[in-house]
C-alpha cells in the first residue's frame, strides 16, 4: 500500500473494508483475480466527458466498470 501512496494512486471501493484491500491488491497483482470480467466500458483519458455519462447513467448503458487509460 505504501508504493501506491508515493506513486499518488487513489484506490475507491464499494463494499470493501479497508482490511481486505491488501490482500485483493496481492491477488490482483499476481493476476490470481481476472478482473476483465468487470470492465464493461474503455476510454482514453481524452474521453473523461463522455466515460463520465456513460458511467452515470450507468442504468441506461449497462456501465459496470468504466477504465480510463492513457
Amino acid at each position: 500500500m505504501e508504493e501506491q501512496w508515493i506513486r499518488d494512486v487513489t484506490i475507491t471501493t464499494g463494499l470493501v473494508d479497508t482490511y481486505s484491500t491488501p490482500t485483493l491488491l496481492r491477488l490482483l497483482t499476481g493476476r490470481q483475480i481476472d478482473t476483465g470480467q468487470f470492465v464493461t466500458h474503455r476510454f482514453s483519458l481524452s474521453e473523461f466527458d463522455r466515460a463520465y455519462e456513460v458511467f452515470s447513467a450507468a442504468g441506461e448503458t449497462g456501465a459496470l466498470k468504466v477504465v480510463l487509460t492513457r
